[in-house]
């Protein structure tokens, strides 16, 4: 989206740091998690998180890093007033200011009240399902999660389910597409994401797809996810 010329602010809401590490070598990943400047500290003391935001190098391209102190992020919340709407409120000044044109939200493969508060502050949702044995494991409780989430922000919207990690060569890629189209009242979005070794060497490098390998396959999927994603927001 940034390579396009939109201003985007990601939030990674973590504890594994994944999308963190994207943008940073480990040493500064664990220096930003250690010294309060993440999104962990921001919810826990529940403070506006315009002074959170770190720049990456790319620009445009902004980051809310995460910490490994998240996995206790659930039990912090427990005593909360209002727990669910902590990261909305966090958000209202950077919102309102518009500066950015797209906020992304990684969330954690979890459903409590963490992703609760994700879907809360989220105008819509996208939900990665991997093409393999596994990948609809889950989904079920992931729909009847979201339906709970919609009582108390109706304005919630599933975008689509976005499939990842696909590969045409096995038989199960086909049953994961097939079963998912043909659910009921859930969009099947057009891009898929094909399992590409690039991916994982820009994870090692601390850097996005597209500023490691711009002409990659998976460059090119991601591009057309993050057209796909801006033209459904933005209709």
């Amino acid at each position: 989206m940034s390579t396009l010329g939109k201003k985007v602010l990601l939030i990674d809401g973590d504890m594994q740091m994944n999308l963190t590490l994207s943008f940073f070598d480990d040493e500064k990943s664990l220096e930003l998690a250690k010294n309060g400047n993440n999104i962990y500290t921001a919810t826990l003391e529940q403070k506006d998180l315009t002074d959170y935001v770190i720049n990456t190098e790319y620009e445009g391209l902004d980051i809310i890093p995460s910490s490994t102190l998240m996995s206790s992020i659930e039990l912090q919340l427990f005593t909360k007033f209002q727990r669910e709407y902590i990261l909305r409120r966090g958000l209202e000044k950077i919102k309102a200011s518009g500066y950015y044109d797209y906020i992304l939200i990684d969330s954690p493969p979890t459903l409590g009240c963490w992703v609760m508060n994700i879907m809360c502050a989220s105008d819509y949702l996208v939900i990665p399902v991997e093409a393999s044995p596994w990948g609809l494991f889950g989904l079920a409780n992931m729909f009847e999660f979201y339906e709970q989430v919609k009582l108390i922000s109706p304005s919630l919207e599933l975008m689509g389910i976005a499939i990842t990690k696909a590969s045409e060569r096995k038989n199960y890629f086909k049953q994961t597409v097939e079963t998912l189209s043909s659910l009921d009242n859930v969009r099947l979005l057009e891009s898929i994401i094909r399992i590409d070794s690039t991916v994982e060497w820009s994870q090692d490098n601390s850097k996005p797809v597209m500023a490691y390998k711009k002409t990659s396959r998976a460059a090119g999927e991601y591009m057309k996810l993050a057209q796909e994603v801006m033209s459904y927001a933005d209709r």
